[in-house]
């Protein structure tokens, strides 16, 4: 069935495309197009797949937001060491301009990341919701039935709401993002509380309720209150951007059919991007 909204996080997407995609030789311009290529299929077999009838991408505008990083210093610190790779800067403006050309929104903010953007989106957006992301902070905002994480894995994608999260850390389904400090997350550079694994962090997940009451039962070191406390707001992804919900559609596709066409002839993109543009068609189309 349809879901009314298909909020995509383009960062992730475009991660996954870049180092699933062979980088082939230089395209007209001196760099690669694999991202860009592999981004294109990536998104128009979503959308002919899961067929919403909204549909928008959420971008980073911050890879690493200073005010998380001054909460809490080892916030995704390993974009410190692996930064955008070289051979991805240059094709990121071009997704950009390309989904411009086609219709697609593609939105970021100023010192966010995409998942305080689908964030906000999904306090915004009416009906059901499917976000798809490779991220698991946005765990958090499963909310059965109206929202749910489309999340890739070898198998395929797997369609994560509040039964799949209780399913795989044996938690109240919308309590992930407690989990994930407790526990500790190195993706994320969460270094979790000393001794506190996956089990025992499910555990005080179900006795307490949530951090919240973890911070109000138990006795604690003050590291770890602080801790706590930081990695809460460091975490949460923000819910109140002020940036509207788009539209989400078009009537007809594309906005620029002359600059689409350009871009994609001068990236050696026209296929995929005749697949996206098909399968965009479909939205215009759906009731």
């Amino acid at each position: 069935m349809s879901c009314d909204w298909l909020l995509v996080d383009g960062s992730s997407m475009i991660f996954r495309a870049y180092y699933g995609v062979p980088a082939g030789d230089p395209g007209p311009d001196g760099f690669h197009v694999n991202a860009i290529r592999g981004f294109l299929e990536r998104l128009g077999r979503l959308v002919s797949q899961r067929r919403p009838r909204h549909l928008a991408v959420a971008d980073d505008e911050a890879w690493r937001p200073d005010w998380r990083v001054d909460l809490l210093p080892t916030y995704k610190s390993h974009r410190v060491a692996e930064p955008v790779p070289d051979g991805l800067e240059p094709q990121l403006p071009v997704i950009r301009d390309l989904l411009e050309a086609i219709g697609i929104d593609m939105v970021g903010v100023a010192d966010h990341e995409a998942e305080d953007v689908i964030a906000t989106w999904s306090r915004l957006a009416p009906g059901t919701i499917e976000i798809a992301s490779g991220d698991r902070d946005l765990f958090a905002l499963v909310e059965s039935p109206r929202v749910c994480v489309l999340y890739p894995e070898r198998s395929g994608l797997a369609v994560i709401d509040e039964d799949e999260v209780t399913r795989r850390y044996d938690i109240p389904g919308r309590r992930y993002m407690d989990f994930a400090i407790l526990r500790g997350d190195p993706s994320d550079g969460l270094p979790g509380l000393k001794g506190v694994g996956a089990v025992t962090a499910a555990g005080m997940i179900r006795r307490h309720g949530d951090i919240a009451g973890v911070l109000r039962d138990r006795e604690l070191r003050d590291s770890d209150r602080e801790y706590l406390e930081n990695a809460m707001r460091v975490v949460r992804p923000v819910e109140d951007l002020p940036i509207p919900l788009p539209s989400g559609r078009r009537d007809s596709y594309p906005a620029d059919e002359a600059a689409m066409r350009a871009l994609a002839d001068r990236y050696g993109v026209r296929e995929a991007c005749s697949r996206l543009l098909a399968a965009v068609r479909r939205l215009a189309s759906t009731p």
